[in-house]
């Protein structure tokens, strides 16, 4: 379970002591790592390079986005902000970008706040398949998914209605499918 306040969060000053804020959700930055992913997760291996960021920007600040290893698949969101420039081109809001894997990119923020959201990682060069909510490699894995979800909601639903509501003074928890529960207050 990932708890908003257990997600890393790296803050760098600019030469010009301008903020960046980078929340970690997978990966790692200037020796910060993210929590440990799950283990049987393609992000598990570092040699992946799986990077989730999400970057805050203040308004005016400068910084550059360390370069990954080939063959890494690199896009850069831009969903928040009047206006950057990433390697010298102007850049809308709502705009996602493709970075080239093994360079670094500099990204100059305009006179607002700019929020980003850095998607990385190896390809996992195995055939897609995707229906509903499910993605998997073949039909047949598809089928099976549907199947293991009616049949045991992937490892059971714990309660006794399906559109079960919490009691409001329940607080926050996370139920795990071998019947632990962790409570964060």
């Amino acid at each position: 379970m990932l708890w908003n306040e257990d997600i890393p969060v790296v803050k760098m000053l600019d030469e010009k002591n301008k903020i960046i804020k980078i929340r970690i959700i997978a990966g790692n930055i200037n020796g910060t790592a993210a929590l440990k992913p799950a283990p049987d997760s393609w992000a598990a291996d570092e040699i992946n390079e799986v990077a989730i960021w999400t970057i805050n920007m203040e308004p005016g600040s400068k910084w550059t986005i360390p370069p990954a290893s080939e063959g890494v698949n690199r896009n850069l969101y831009f969903y928040t902000g009047s206006s950057v420039t990433i390697d010298g081109m102007a850049i809308k809001e709502n705009c996602a970008i493709t970075l080239q894997p093994n360079a670094a990119v500099g990204i100059e923020n305009g006179d607002t706040e700019s929020r980003f959201l850095l998607l990385q990682g190896k390809p996992i060069n195995e055939p897609v398949v995707q229906y509903g909510p499910f993605v998997m490699n073949s039909q047949g894995e598809i089928k099976q998914a549907f199947t293991d979800f009616q049949e045991t909601q992937f490892g059971g639903w714990p309660w006794d209605r399906t559109d079960y509501v919490h009691p409001v003074n329940k607080g926050r928890f996370a139920k795990y499918a071998d019947g632990t529960e962790e409570v964060k207050e």
